[in-house]
């Protein structure tokens, strides 16, 4: 692994948004990055979906239910959020508020709806949400058939889910040209260690 990325204080704390298809790996390298690097925060998003395996409510994501989650969009506290596999997931400004005012980076694992809408929310530059402290990384599996070999491992998911998580992930390859940066995700390492390197040079 790399070493702790430099003091990011000495630049602009940045927004940094990670997108990829169900089960191609974005929430792993997401965890890494965090892991292994003092000056970048994980953005733990709400959603109404329940917890998969050992996530722990607070710490992988809020999960709150259908209830609480259009309470908070009414009340007009969430910087994103979409309706992704029959399930809300949203980001709630105070998150990012707080982490990139105590000029830390902030990194969101975030599906392709909620980075199109953050995308439109910086182009307007503004006041906390611009252009110069937003990237954009779009992680691709190897290929739909490694990626739905991933899926039937995991063990989670149902083969109505699988089929749905797939038809769901094509489209959203095809939306990856929209982001600024696409990285492979073949070998979790070396995939690691490029994402870490485009960050280095970024942030």
């Amino acid at each position: 692994m790399l070493s702790n990325m430099k003091d990011c204080n000495k630049k602009t704390p940045k927004l940094i948004v990670i997108s990829a298809p169900s089960g191609a790996g974005k929430s792993t390298l997401c965890n890494l990055v965090v892991e292994n690097n003092n000056y970048i925060k994980y953005s733990i998003s709400c959603t109404t979906r329940k917890p998969r395996g050992d996530e722990k409510h607070g710490v992988h994501y809020y999960f709150i239910s259908d209830d609480e989650f259009k309470k908070n969009i009414a009340d007009g506290n969430f910087l994103e959020y979409a309706k992704v596999h029959d399930y809300f997931y949203g980001t709630l400004h105070q998150t990012i508020f707080d982490s990139l005012s105590n000029g830390f980076n902030i990194i969101l694992d975030i599906d392709v709806q909620g980075a199109a809408n953050i995308r439109k929310i910086v182009s307007g530059n503004a006041n906390l949400y611009n252009k110069e402290n937003f990237i954009d990384i779009f992680i691709h599996p190897p290929s739909l058939k490694i990626l739905e070999q991933r899926l039937i491992e995991r063990g989670v998911d149902s083969n109505e889910q699988i089929r749905m998580r797939l038809k769901n992930a094509k489209k959203e390859i095809a939306m990856s040209d929209n982001f600024c940066f696409q990285i492979v995700n073949d070998d979790l390492s070396n995939t690691y260690l490029k994402l870490m390197e485009l960050l280095e040079t970024k942030c």
